[in-house]
């Protein structure tokens, strides 16, 4: 019986992750193929040569970097269950010692590989509904004029559609890309059983001679050939959610031969009739097929936006609780649902980038070249932090972990560099947006360095102030105070500032801090850390991991476990509110200052974002120079 609801489990979760994790890789038939013999972009010739080079080409991309790579070798640097840059990185920073160039070097390159994230968020939803839409044209020409506003169109909808969360529609997401998949497989499979002479291309040799045969159109090649994977990152990013099996079980069992029968059915098509090269998906099917066919592409482009997106909000609060970005309202759209969450700043930011990008580029063929940049950048960096963790976690010696993951690192790395030819076409697009979201991470970590930095050169420790107070002279009210302050064992300014102010302080103090670990969740059992002091005061440390959801109230609720009494209603929360002010000559480039005191400004607030009553607290201000 336990056998079979394991089963059913298993069954349901493998259905899931068709919906959400394989949208972006289950899409690229609409346009990587095409991309290749006829893009904008170094096309190839069709010859038979050509076409059974570049379908072995995919075939042993597929198997490589996604199966070899992904499935089996990257899957098992997960930190407790969790994937993703962020999670790679926070593992690779284990058993180092801050501050040194290594630690550095890993914290740059998981920065650059999340914000290269943040611009493949943007290119996929683009490239992904516009190349489903182009199919219109092939119905009729006189649909073009209308295949940018209908892009545009379903876009905004989507984006408008967030803040509703995709509780609702997501049990829809499984069975719509499962249909997806099997209708791929049969477009494919009746183009094959006209020339199955395709199915040569699974000799590696055919690669090996396109590649050697065509020398610089070969490489040039690579850059459009690489699009057959992208959203290969999305396997190891939505671990957490489903799990390794699942994933795992779709790809090799569903996913990977409907793809491959696709990309050999269209190149069979290429054979036959070299003119269907203008969009072979949409020419594999039949004249009375192409419209549903264009619906159900534009659905499942949808949902692997839909993929992108949350993926989005999901890196955001990863990095919002390690410290690298300001607090941003976060919404949960799900009561059952942990990860259903939607952050509107990053939604419109990403609307506004989609529909600028979609406006400036026109086509999917334009917009090519901007993907591969982003998706060859991430996995390179995936890469490195990977043979961090094998030398750290897993006790591999140096030489063991490079000489494991060089393969992957010389194919993503040609990948790469065939990619960085189109950087003037439109590979700048992903490069500067990585590189303006890298300098906003970086400058939001090291602001708050520098802040605490000149808070705590001013501050008073703990217990000599303790002592103080027991020695009389304050006058003492009821009621409980509870002061977040980031280091406990100073005193809080905004303590000093209502003790200043109010000549007393509450009968029972208790000074917070929020500490946030390098592991997706802390277990409720450890969430508190408590440390009672003289004079009624305690030292309160609330834990969480990069993933949990930060609720002080529930925290404190957890003390009266320990015999710390914490009510509600009778307990005031003071928090510091700092007006900063830049200085030149100090610690940081006076514009990053700048830059850091406008997104300081900007922040959310901690009331909300602690889930802390409004009705509960005081704020004390203070100027601080940076």
């Amino acid at each position: 019986m336990h056998q079979e609801h394991d089963k059913k489990r298993l069954a349901t979760l493998t259905l899931a992750a068709l919906g959400v994790v394989y949208g972006d890789i289950g899409t690229s038939p609409l346009y990587s193929i095409k991309e290749v013999f006829g893009g904008a972009h170094h096309p190839v010739p069709i010859t038979p040569d050509n076409v059974l080079g570049i379908l072995s080409l995919f075939f042993w991309t597929l198997i490589v970097v996604v199966t070899l790579k992904y499935v089996s070798f990257i899957m098992r640097a997960n930190n407790k269950g969790e994937g993703g840059i962020i999670a790679l990185m926070t593992l690779a920073l284990h058993k180092g010692t801050p501050g040194t160039w290594q630690q550095k070097l890993l914290i740059t390159l998981g920065l650059f590989g999340a914000a290269l994230f943040y611009g493949d968020g943007v290119i996929t939803p683009a490239i992904s509904v516009l190349s489903a839409v182009e199919g219109l044209e092939i119905i009729t020409p006189a649909c073009k004029p209308y295949i940018l506003p209908i892009t545009l169109s379903v876009l905004v909808g989507l984006f408008i559609f967030q803040r509703r969360g995709t509780a609702s529609v997501g049990a829809l997401f499984g069975p719509v890309m499962l249909i997806w998949f099997a209708v791929l497989a049969l477009l494919g499979a009746l183009a094959i059983v006209d020339n199955p002479a395709v199915l040569a291309a699974i000799n590696p040799l055919h690669a090996l001679r396109f590649i050697t045969g065509n020398s610089l159109l070969g490489f040039f090649a690579l850059g459009a050939v690489v699009l057959c994977i992208t959203g290969a990152e999305a396997l190891y990013a939505d671990m957490g959610h489903f799990g390794a099996k699942p994933i795992q079980y779709a790809w090799l069992g569903y996913v990977m031969p409907a793809l491959l029968i696709n990309y050999f059915g269209q190149g069979a098509l290429l054979l036959a009739d070299p003119g269907a090269v203008e969009n072979p998906f949409y020419r594999l099917a039949p004249e009375w097929a192409l419209l549903p066919l264009v619906i159900l592409s534009t659905i499942a482009t949808i949902i692997a936006s839909q993929a992108v997106i949350s993926g989005a909000f999901s890196i955001t609060q990863q990095a919002i609780q390690l410290g690298y970005t300001p607090r941003l309202e976060i919404q949960h759209t799900s009561e059952r649902e942990i990860g259903q969450i939607y952050l509107p700043g990053i939604n419109w930011l990403l609307l506004i980038a989609i529909v600028a990008l979609v406006v400036e580029f026109g086509s999917s063929s334009n917009l090519a070249a901007a993907y591969g940049i982003a998706v060859t950048g991430t996995m390179l960096i995936t890469n490195i932090l990977a043979i961090a963790v094998a030398v750290r976690l897993w006790d591999w010696s140096p030489l063991r972990a490079v000489l494991g993951a060089l393969p992957f690192i010389c194919i993503d790395l040609g990948f790469f560099l065939a990619n960085s030819v189109k950087i003037p076409d439109g590979g700048w697009f992903p490069l500067l947006f990585g590189l303006a979201i890298f300098i906003l991470l970086t400058t939001w970590k090291r602001g708050r360095e520098l802040l605490g930095e000149r808070l705590s050169a001013d501050a008073m420790a703990l217990p000599p102030f303790i002592a103080s107070i027991g020695e009389g002279g304050v006058e003492r009210v009821a009621g409980t105070a509870v002061f977040l302050t980031p280091n406990p064992q100073l005193v809080p300014h905004a303590m000093l500032h209502s003790l200043k102010h109010y000549k007393a302080l509450h009968e029972q103090v208790i000074v917070l801090s929020v500490e946030v670990f390098d592991v997706p969740y802390v277990p409720d059992v450890d969430r508190v850390e408590i440390r009672r002091l003289s004079g009624n005061f305690s030292q309160v440390i609330v834990q969480y991991g990069f993933k949990d959801e930060p609720d002080i109230p529930a925290a404190l609720a957890r003390c009266r476990e320990v015999g710390l009494e914490v009510d509600m209603m009778d307990t005031s929360f003071f928090l510091g509110r700092e007006t900063l002010i830049p200085k030149l000559g100090s610690d940081m480039a006076y514009w990053r200052e700048l830059l850091f005191v406008a997104m300081f400004r900007n922040a959310g607030s901690a009331t909300a974002f602690f889930k802390i009553p409004s009705n509960r607290v005081v704020e004390l201000g203070s100027q601080v120079v940076l």
